[in-house]
């Protein structure tokens, strides 16, 4: 049985990997990870995003545009995301949500975008990747008002939120994604959080090259550190790091429909 983890959210195109991509495949194998998806933020930089998913059978990614992009690239219609999901290494929809934190955009065209981004996930029935921060209540309330007007499916990337948002989440049926955040010692609420959220309905992911987990901080990210926050996931949940392995992949394959779990390197395999 192929026991590899998937790390479902990483940014392969971005230039810390750019050196060095063949040995950031070669740690991630050794490390146990038989899968990654690298995420688009910008429709301008699409192409990189999809070169670098071309590189590997094990690499997927996704379209679409960053809240913090949305003041210049901002969709308020989902055709041209539409478009690209045609593409066979396209499997979700995203990173699309609201930051309040850093505010790098107008909240109202964090929110149309937004917007655009369901709608392109209703069209193709592809999963939307929600980035949220300071944000909690827009963003459900969107999701939630968005639902209403028909079905889809999708994640909370990098959960670093409230409780109250994770449970909202799971109604609507999305999954929650933790990554290197939930090994911080800061972290305790949101440990609490991931206590209640059903296996059924987790992921791991790094968020690559940021925010690399204890006891990698202060290193850039990489995919082969999702081994560590898989680790505590396991703790967390009071599990097998080899259950939490399957777990998570298992759900990763039930929510990314797309992705073809033949492509998952042989890891493991018995």
């Amino acid at each position: 049985m192929n026991v590899a983890l998937v790390d479902s959210h990483c940014h392969l195109d971005y230039p810390q990997f750019s050196d060095d991509l063949s040995g950031t495949l070669a740690r991630a194998k050794n490390a146990g990870v038989g899968m990654m998806v690298s995420i688009g933020v910008k429709l301008t930089t699409f192409d990189k995003v999809r070169a670098v998913a071309e590189q590997s059978d094990h690499i997927y990614c996704t379209i679409g545009v960053h809240p913090h992009e949305a003041g210049e690239e901002g969709l308020s219609s989902p055709d041209a995301l539409i478009e690209k999901a045609s593409d066979p290494k396209v499997i979700g929809i995203g990173e699309s949500g609201l930051d309040y934190f850093y505010d790098n955009a107008p909240r109202d065209a964090q929110q149309q975008s937004f917007r655009a981004h369901i709608a392109a996930c209703r069209e193709t029935g592809l999963p939307l990747i929600v980035h949220t921060r300071d944000a909690d209540d827009d963003t459900m309330d969107i999701l939630e008002e968005e639902y209403e007007k028909g079905p889809f499916t999708g994640v909370i990337h990098c959960f670093s939120s409230s409780a109250t948002l994770a449970q909202r989440a799971l109604k609507i049926g999305f999954y929650i994604s933790c990554s290197g955040i939930i090994t911080f010692n800061s972290a305790k609420e949101i440990r609490a959080a991931v206590e209640d959220v059903p296996l059924d309905r987790l992921l791991v992911e790094t968020d690559a090259p940021y925010l690399a987990p204890v006891p990698k901080r202060g290193k850039p990210n990489e995919p082969s550190y999702v081994a560590h926050t898989a680790a505590k996931l396991a703790e967390i949940k009071g599990v097998t790091v080899e259950e939490i392995t399957r777990i998570t992949t298992d759900n990763f394959f039930k929510l990314f429909t797309k992705a073809d779990r033949n492509n998952l390197l042989a890891l493991g395999a018995e």
